[in-house]
C-alpha cells in the first residue's frame, strides 16, 4: 500500500505491486492490458539514484510519480505513451537534487484526476523513518 497526503480531506491510497529487484523493476507493468482503480507499481531503489523510464512493451497509458528520499513527490510524468521507448528523466531540467528512491506508476491521468502533484508527501514503511516527511509512526 502507498499512501499520499496531498492537501486535500483524505489521504490517498494506492494497491500497488511492489517492484525492488532488478527483475522485477525490468519488467515492470510491461503486457499489463489494465490497472485496477487506483492500482499500480511501485519501484524501489536501494538508495536514492538518478532514474530514467521508457514504455518498452507497455500497453496502457500510465502516470510515472517520482519520489524522494524524503517520500515526497518530486516530478510527474502524465500519460505517458505505451509502447514509446524516449525515455523518461525522472527529475525535470535543472532540479539540483534529481535523485530518487521510489517511483510510482499508476493509470494514464489518474494523478491529476487524483489531485495528486508535485509535493504530495508518501507514508511508506520502506522510508527511512527518521527521514521521511510524513513518517508511518
Amino acid at each position: 500500500m502507498a499512501v499520499f497526503a496531498t492537501g486535500a480531506d483524505a489521504p490517498l491510497v494506492f494497491e500497488v505491486e511492489i517492484a525492488d529487484t532488478p527483475e522485477t523493476r525490468a519488467r515492470g507493468l510491461m503486457f499489463r492490458t489494465e490497472l485496477p482503480e487506483q492500482g499500480g507499481m511501485m519501484f524501489i531503489y536501494e538508495r536514492p539514484q538518478p532514474v530514467s523510464f521508457w514504455m518498452r512493451n507497455t500497453l496502457i497509458p500510465l502516470d510515472l510519480i517520482f519520489i524522494d528520499e524524503s517520500g515526497t513527490v518530486r516530478h510527474i510524468h502524465p500519460q505517458a505513451r505505451p509502447l514509446d521507448e524516449t525515455p523518461i528523466p525522472g527529475a525535470a531540467a535543472g532540479d539540483p537534487r534529481p535523485e530518487r528512491l521510489m517511483v510510482l506508476e499508476i493509470a494514464g491521468g489518474e494523478s491529476a484526476r487524483l489531485g495528486l502533484g508535485r509535493n504530495a508527501v508518501l507514508a511508506h514503511p520502506r522510508l527511512d523513518q527518521d527521514k521521511a516527511a510524513w513518517p508511518c509512526r
